[in-house]
């Protein structure tokens, strides 16, 4: 995405700092003298009506008075000149100002309005961007910028460091430098009132000189914004965050309490970053010593690790530390381990890790570690060594080196111990080698390696808007939830709630009602024993929290007894409870069926949520893995896999294994149901119970609310809009698919763009572009529908496969103001009208979503692209500029083209 917007607050050619003083330690004589000291080469601008000159810098005025308009205005003035200084600077140009004041939510005037909503309205009419209040500043190493009141200086550097704590963000600045650690961006959010995470991370995560993104997060105020910038950055280069305030509620639990309160915020949160591909570290240390990982080790294929060791007890520190983060060491093959006996000494027991013994000099080293790579068994190997007397250790480095630079793979290193191995160390980080000071520290960074492999395949999985595995009734429950809320009813009836579940292919327990304990019994009766008795009572969800969930009952006087009970107790424990009758199931013979729950519930920051874990004891074991919806079956698989209970589900000798893909499947099915029904803001399936056979849903309750916005718009990440593909003729009678582009696509995609002719290519690209990098491709493949959109055509190639032969993309500002689009056709299939049907899906597609907007830069003699621009009408086309590059625009919207 175009982070054009951002270009003057974070790359400015000049700045005012409005409010500069002479005070020593006051903001804004701080923050001047860091302007003067860090290097910047353009002018700055003092304005203070008291001071002839600042730090010796002739001072002006009054922001009327400065001899040109500044890219960056620095307000170091009280929160109640902030509004009027935002419009006057506007007025004058200034794109982007930083607020250094803090309170401006808390102060109102007369109309009631917050002084940040004032200044918020200012920017806005001027399109200003405004970063703060309460923000230490920005510092860019890379260009001498240092618009920040830090005491600490930062080194250049490739990491973008985003805080939403100015005392966090002066820690690590202090840190830092210390430990030669650089920046290419320090970026101090503050209140985050206009500029927030998702526009640093549109910006980063464009950014050439930036690496890696860092990230320190308090709270967010939106999710949609943050998450497809997120999900754009992680595509291309590392995003790693720490998130205060993991502390769950107090008393957050209870039979009444609600479905959301069973996972905690921050859980929330850790499902969300997931699916974004942010991977989450725990403290200030560890996300640099992460960066320090993941910049010098390549890739990880899979999970597949290797150790070597001269000494047993730091290898197994190493399983302990992998096995606490679900990581277990795979077993050598017998063809591996027969030949590192040949190269070890007798007595090696034949396990990973491989214990080289204390005495292993550097020839021991590189034999065994050439086995393991050469062996392709493994995704990385470890090599550990610990001082001894016996052996050298800048020979073990050596050795370590060699090998690397011999056989290639991902070579890590361990030298432990404190004065006899600084050598070795150094000899590692001059070639390159990722080198640890502990085995918890190389074991913990290779389970970030770990989890920045699977934060990046969790990107390629795109679910599905209308899933491809079964097809839900959706008119019939629409149609019953439009009953309940047209009668008043906050949730579905069990009868009602049990045939939603069904209508999605969700396997149900046969169910039968019944009003009073005298007639549970009657119903029990003609259903035969033995018998599930459930209480039923909107108010209360996981019912075997209050005794109201009998099983096993073997006569018709023992339904009636339970029954009773059941209100007797409810009626002692809530007096207020309302219970609608009960529910009568005849007990299914399976014995080997695990309980299961399965709920949903909308957090009020991102919107529905998936939960799984145990069954029955929901509560009291609080074994449960969050998602956000829609699923599609290795996202459901992976939920599964991220419980306690998952364990239970494998085969064990008193029991077969459980149907995991029909357990999958029926996540899949559930989550499917709650993305599609807004007015659903509450589901439990509790138990879904699982087994060699399958599964079946028990007993479900939901909860409803009138819809505040469309299924797809609760979302947190769009679902692949499946509604959006179309079959279209060619001039010539042939077909093509019109559809959202797909990461699969991305083999297609460098077909399509392998066949373009030099010209062509230009054209598209404004350069020949012979081949395009494997990053450079996930970015075009991988795209949020939230904000982008390219539509490929796809027709039957040779050998049926399919293929790409034309695509048109679309991307918004974050507004929704203007567009930015570009279209290519495969050069041997031009002149069919597939450009033109292209584009005009294009235009639909942004009309539809409301941008104002639609644009595109052209090449002056690119005569194809402006006679297709010209068939529709409204295109207006610019005079070409001084690069030979023409603006073409076209109005979408009615208001647009005043």
């Amino acid at each position: 995405m175009s982070s054009a917007y951002l270009q003057r607050l974070f790359r400015p050619r000049s700045v005012a700092v409005v409010g500069a003083n002479n005070r020593p330690q006051r903001v804004g004589n701080v923050i001047l003298r860091n302007l003067l000291s860090g290097g910047f080469d353009g002018p700055i601008m003092p304005v203070n009506p008291r001071h002839e000159a600042v730090a010796g810098v002739l001072t002006y005025p009054d922001v009327g008075s400065l001899p040109r308009t500044p890219d960056l205005a620095i307000l170091c003035t009280p929160p109640h000149t902030i509004p009027d200084l935002v419009d006057e600077l506007g007025s004058r140009g200034t794109q982007a100002a930083l607020v250094v004041a803090r309170g401006l939510s808390a102060v109102r005037d007369e109309g009631g309005h917050t002084l940040e909503e004032k200044a918020l309205l200012a920017a806005r009419r001027h399109r200003m961007r405004l970063l703060g209040g309460g923000t230490l500043g920005i510092l860019v190493p890379g260009i001498g910028l240092n618009a920040s009141f830090s005491r600490a200086k930062a080194l250049p550097g490739s990491i973008g460091f985003v805080s939403q704590s100015d005392a966090v963000g002066a820690l690590v600045l202090d840190w830092a430098l210390p430990r030669r650690i650089g920046f290419s961006h320090f970026i101090s959010l503050g209140d985050a009132a206009d500029v927030g995470f998702g526009e640093a991370l549109d910006y980063l995560g464009s950014d050439p000189d930036t690496k890696a993104i860092l990230l320190y997060v308090e709270s967010l105020r939106e999710r949609r914004h943050f998450l497809a910038a997120a999900r754009g950055a992680a595509r291309n280069k590392p995003v790693l965050a720490i998130k205060a305030g993991r502390v769950p509620p107090r008393d957050r639990l209870g039979p009444a309490a609600d479905t959301l309160s069973l996972v905690s915020p921050d859980e929330i949160f850790e499902a969300a970053m997931r699916r974004a591909g942010i991977v989450r570290v725990e403290e200030v240390g560890a996300l640099f010593d992460a960066v320090e990982t993941l910049a010098r080790a390549r890739p990880l294929q899979g999970e597949r690790l290797a150790v070597v060791s001269n000494g047993g007890g730091a290898g197994v520190m190493v399983e302990d530390e992998l096995y606490l983060g679900g990581i277990r060491l795979p077993a050598l093959s017998s063809r591996t381990a027969n030949r590192l006996r040949e190269v070890l000494r007798p007595g090696w027991d034949g396990r990973n890790p491989v214990d080289i013994q204390v005495d292993a000099n550097g020839a021991r080293y590189a034999a065994a570690l050439e086995l393991l790579l050469r062996s392709r068994e493994f995704d990385a190997v470890l090599a550990i060594h610990t001082p001894s007397t016996l052996a050298s250790s800048t020979e073990a480095a050596g050795a370590i080196i060699r090998t690397a630079q011999e056989c290639g793979g991902n070579l890590l290193a361990c030298f432990v111990g404190g004065e006899t191995v600084p050598a070795a160390r150094r000899l590692l980080l001059d070639a390159g080698v990722p080198s640890f000071d502990s085995p918890d520290d190389a074991a913990r960074a290779f389970r970030l390696m770990a989890a920045r492999r699977r934060s990046h395949a969790s990107l390629l999985q795109v679910p599905a808007s209308d899933p491809a595995e079964f097809t839900p009734d959706r008119e019939a429950v629409r149609a019953t939830i439009a009953g309940a809320l047209a009668e008043g009813r906050d949730h579905l009836r069990v009868s009602e709630t049990m045939a939603a579940l069904g209508a999605y292919g969700v396997p149900v327990a046969e169910l039968h009602l019944a009003e009073t304990p005298e007639e549970a019994g009657r119903v029990a009766e003609g259903l035969g024993f033995p018998v599930e008795l459930t209480l039923r009572s909107p108010d209360v969800r996981r019912k075997a929290e209050v005794g109201g969930l009998a099983l096993a009952l073997e006569s018709a006087p023992a339904v009636v007894a339970s029954a009773r009970r059941m209100v007797e107790r409810l009626a002692a424990w809530r007096p207020e409870a309302r219970i609608t009758g009960f529910s009568v199931q005849r007990m299914r013979q399976r014995p080997d069926a695990r309980p299961l729950f399965v709920g949903a519930a909308v957090d009020p920051l991102f919107g529905p949520v998936i939960l799984f874990g145990e069954g029955r004891d929901t509560e009291s074991l609080l074994d449960l893995a969050v998602a956000l919806p829609p699923l599609n079956l290795p996202l459901a698989r992976k939920l599964v896999g991220r419980t306690r209970v998952s364990a239970l589900l494998d085969a064990s000798p008193r029991r077969p294994a459980a149907d995991r893909e029909a357990l999958a499947l029926a996540l899949v099915k559930i989550s499917q149901l709650v993305a599609d029904h807004p007015e659903i803001v509450e589901l439990d399936v509790n138990p879904l119970l699982a087994d060699a056979d399958g599964v079946v849903a028990v007993v479900g309750f939901v909860k409803l609310a009138p819809a505040a916005g469309a299924g797809a718009e609760r979302l947190a990440i769009q679902p692949y809009p499946r509604g959006l593909e179309e079959t279209v003729v060619l001039r010539d009678g042939g077909s093509v698919l019109l559809r959202p582009i797909r990461p699969d696509d991305e083999a297609a995609h460098a077909d399509l763009l392998s066949r373009l002719s030099p010209e062509d290519s230009r054209f598209r690209f404004f350069h020949y572009v012979r081949a395009m990098p494997p990053s450079e491709l996930a970015r075009l493949t991988q795209v949020d529908y939230d904000r982008e959109m390219a539509f490929v055509a796809v027709r039957k190639g040779e050998g049926g496969a399919d293929e790409t032969v034309g695509v048109v993309r679309t991307v918004a500002d974050p507004d929704n103001d203007s567009a930015e689009f570009s279209i290519v056709v495969r050069s041997d299939l031009k002149r069919r009208g597939l450009g033109t049907l292209l584009l005009g899906k294009a235009i639909a597609y942004c009309r539809r979503k409301g941008t104002r907007e639609l644009c595109g830069d052209v090449i002056a003699n690119n005569e194809s692209m402006l006679e297709l621009a010209r068939r529709f009408a409204g295109f207006t086309v610019d005079s070409p500029d001084e690069d030979g590059i023409v603006r073409i625009r076209l109005p979408l919207q009615p208001d647009a083209a005043r």
